[in-house]
């Protein structure tokens, strides 16, 4: 069947950018006549272009608030009706049935109006019902049907008409109508999750976050030229219900080359971890742990003190600050001759930029400010995903429990509070010992906890004699319970007299009596 040319267009759209051109280049190019429905044919018509208005096709008026303007047969048999079946096209005729040969439909932006806070009954009213309907029966008739809900798409459309003497392509339409079923789909994902939501269908105080299903609507953010080793492929995907303002998906990116699928991971983490933060923090972190991590007054302090943490190990790190990177910071990474992969900060001086500009691989992301991350992340596992809600270091202090028989000083409990926000990014096991808050001692991911313990004070130990410094006043943080008291008499022989730990072991009194023995 020969590609159809577009006489008729039926247009329905929320987000109006570009249609009073769109249709004015239908009208005048190519002799379209145009129906449309309410908002839309206001602004058509306002714009001098001649359309139709929906009611005069259908022969009956919108109703109910204009929860009823497009589900009609007059519609929908114009769009689903096979141009090469002879049975179709006649009982179209019998009906007075004309044939629509092109939507253009974006839908009512129920995301958009969840996000804001709007109450029960108007998210309901945004649920869109014709949009939906009109996309689908268009998309099914791909053959003979282009069906358009990007205004950026506009543009190409009218291109390829010109090209194809008012006609779109069977290439085009397939491609159309694979977005449509992408964005219906989507969108009633996000319907199912917020009503699931409302509902608290399991009873469950966790309800809301985590319900009985959950679809995950995922696009393309960047390709990538493999994944975390050279023979697998890989792809970045953004997911919009969790993209935050902030997050590392809408990060600007100022300078460098592509991120790679580790940079990613690894600024993700080094991000997700300064964030914890109210003062200014610089975190530098390699394969997934932070090397480097400290507090200070201003940026450029603060960087000096986490580099200070381990200068070998946060060569060819990511480096992460909670404020805006000073021209004096860059300097001092420069004067450290230190290679980095990423920065990532909310804002950068103009100075600081032009710096970091001179080397054109590192690679500048820009977020512009600093939230909270979305309140779920998952996981993929062979053949399932694993959800939970994020980990934030949000416990009130005043509820902490302290069994010992010494009480921590109001500086040993600041300096514990530090240690227990950094020691969150430490893969487990996990010991994060810390003086002057930075974190100069690491014990990441081995197989038993004392080990753990004994490399994060012997790393610790090793900082102190680089800084000139007395190994005194160190504190440690765990992030899980100490099955043995060996852990506390590793930590003692080292040095630490505070620790910040869960709980929970079934030898907790002898960990405990340990530590009043220290």
């Amino acid at each position: 069947m020969a590609d159809p040319k577009v006489k008729r267009v039926l247009m329905s759209v929320t987000d109006k950018t570009g249609i009073v051109e769109f249709a004015r280049a239908l009208v005048q190019d190519f002799g379209v006549q145009i129906i449309s429905t309410g908002g839309t044919a206001r602004v058509i018509e306002e714009a001098g272009i001649p359309v139709t208005p929906i009611d005069e096709v259908t022969k009956f008026p919108e109703m109910m608030d204009g929860r009823v303007k497009t589900l009609h047969p007059v519609v929908h048999g114009g769009l689903l009706a096979k141009r090469d079946n002879p049975e179709h096209m006649a009982q179209a005729a019998e009906h007075g049935i004309e044939m629509i040969d092109m939507v253009v439909v974006n839908l009512y932006a129920f995301e958009k109006t969840v996000e804001s806070g709007a109450d029960f009954g108007t998210c309901i009213e945004n649920i869109d019902i014709g949009g939906p309907s009109m996309l689908r029966s268009a998309a099914k008739n791909f053959a003979s049907v282009a069906v358009v809900t990007d205004p950026n798409s506009y543009g190409a459309i009218l291109a390829e008409m010109k090209a194809n003497d008012g006609a779109t392509t069977l290439a085009t339409r397939t491609k159309l109508a694979l977005r449509v079923f992408q964005t219906t789909n989507a969108y009633d994902g996000a319907i199912a999750t917020w009503l699931s939501g409302q509902l608290g269908e399991d009873g469950t105080e966790n309800a809301a976050a985590l319900p009985e299903t959950y679809d995950l609507h995922l696009v393309k953010q960047q390709g990538l030229r493999y994944g975390e080793n050279p023979h697998q492929d890989a792809m970045f995907y953004r997911l919009d219900e969790f993209a935050t303002a902030h997050s590392l998906v809408n990060a600007e990116q100022l300078n460098g080359k592509e991120l790679s699928y580790n940079n990613i991971l690894d600024t993700d983490a080094c991000w997700s971890l300064v964030r914890e933060f109210d003062e200014p923090a610089v975190v530098i972190l390699k394969h997934q742990n932070p090397c480097g991590s400290a507090v200070a007054a201003d940026v450029a302090t603060a960087y000096d003190k986490a580099f200070a943490c381990d200068p070998k190990s946060a060569f060819g790190g990511i480096i992460a600050a909670n404020v805006t990177v000073s021209q004096e910071m860059v300097e001092h990474i420069n004067e450290n001759k230190q290679f980095i992969e990423v920065v990532i900060a909310p804002d950068f001086e103009a100075g600081a930029l032009e710096l970091l500009q001179q080397k054109k691989n590192v690679r500048v992301l820009r977020t512009g400010g600093v939230d909270a991350p979305a309140a779920l992340e998952f996981r993929s596992v062979d053949g399932g995903m694993l959800a939970q809600s994020v980990d934030r270091v949000n416990e009130d202090p005043a509820e902490f429990t302290v069994p010992t028989k010494v009480k921590p000083t109001d500086d040993q409990l600041h300096e514990m509070l530090f240690a227990w926000k950094v020691c969150k990014g430490v893969k487990s096991n996990a010991i994060l010992v810390s003086k002057d808050h930075a974190g100069i001692g690491m014990g990441p991911g081995q197989p038993n906890r004392v080990d753990s313990a004994k490399l994060a004070c012997e790393r610790a130990h090793e900082a102190c004699e680089r800084m000139g410094v007395e190994a005194t006043g160190l504190v440690c943080a765990s992030d899980a319970f100490f099955p043995f008291r060996d852990n506390i008499d590793t930590l003692a022989e080292y040095g630490v007299k505070a620790i910040i730990q869960p709980g929970g072991s079934i030898r907790d009194e002898e960990v405990i009596q340990a530590a009043d023995e220290h």
